[in-house]
């Protein structure tokens, strides 16, 4: 099933000639979780399999998927990850092979769900409400529903060989503001909703260490000029932030040489740079609300509780 969003490039066309049921909209487009329940609405088996639509996924993909739901028939909902050779420009390449060795290395029993390459059971996924359409765009809608999903007791697994080869994009500036906009703002949002913070993917503690040293460099360097001595504290602490992601760094080295782990370096700093500064103001900006939202019940929060 393809369920087409307002393409213009000719998808609907070349998806019927290879075989696919195609569900088009032709009032333009309505957004990814908005198509995703439309689409799963159509099917009749047991388990949905979401792909975005900028993913390839591997020839045993769905082999694997279905193998871990026969294996495991408690299991609820799964994801995996990007590949470890996705094609394009050097910020495509960081920002996709980040990805994966962040999903090779965090937990297997997750609280978190992804839509790029996941599959459910249809009939928890149609219980817990689906995917809730009041996320417009492409945001956290899958993570919002990896959440439900555990809240209902369903067992999520991260399972690192199931993979797709990304074939996206990205600009410099495209990655930044995806980061901020699509993903650390209303993921924090969501934090502070649900008064849950996971120590998972780009959650977990390194990564929380990894922007107190990024800033404690910031810090250092601009106080510097007041206080000469503190400029010795800002190679101390680049320092301890490289070391503490050394693995992440020999592994960009590995798939692009010094090119991109010397560049990666750098961008991975400002990642825990503009992300934990996004975190702060939102989550103050949520808490304001909530306590306003507290105090006069008509303002409320359109995504305070969850899909209808």
């Amino acid at each position: 099933v393809v369920v087409d969003d307002g393409s213009t490039d000719g998808s609907p066309d070349l998806a019927r000639r290879l075989g696919a049921r195609v569900l088009q909209r032709e009032e333009g487009a309505s957004g990814a979780a908005h198509v995703r329940n439309l689409g799963a609405r159509a099917t009749r088996g047991e388990l949905l399999v979401f792909v975005d639509a900028d993913v390839i996924v591997h020839r045993d993909t769905l082999a694997l998927i279905e193998q871990e739901f026969t294996q495991d028939p408690g299991l609820s909902a799964l994801f995996g990850s990007y590949d470890d050779h996705p094609p394009g420009t050097l910020v495509s390449r960081y920002k996709n092979l980040v990805h994966h060795y962040v999903h090779q290395h965090a937990r297997r029993d997750t609280a978190n769900f992804w839509t790029g390459c996941g599959a459910i059971r249809r009939s928890v996924f149609l219980s817990v409400g689906a995917v809730d359409e009041r996320y417009g765009g492409t945001s956290i809608e899958d993570i919002d529903l990896g959440w439900r999903l555990r809240r209902a007791g369903h067992r999520i697994r991260l399972c690192p060989d199931i993979q797709g080869t990304h074939l996206k994009q990205w600009t410099f500036w495209s990655m930044v503001r995806s980061d901020i906009l699509d993903r650390a703002a209303p993921w924090t949002r969501l934090i502070v909703r649900e008064s849950f913070f996971p120590a998972d993917l780009n959650l977990d503690r390194k990564s929380r260490l990894s922007a107190v040293l990024a800033w404690a460099t910031v810090c250092a360097l601009s106080t510097g000029f007041w206080r000469p001595w503190l400029w010795a504290l800002a190679p101390a602490s680049l320092l301890a932030l490289g070391l503490l992601n050394a693995p992440l760094h020999a592994f960009l080295f590995r798939r692009g040489g010094w090119r991109l782990a010397v560049a990666g370096f750098f961008m991975h700093v400002l990642y825990f740079l503009y992300s934990s500064v996004t975190f702060v103001i939102t989550a103050a900006l949520a808490l304001v609300r909530r306590r306003r939202t507290a105090a006069s019940p008509a303002a409320e929060d359109p995504l305070r509780e969850g899909p209808s």
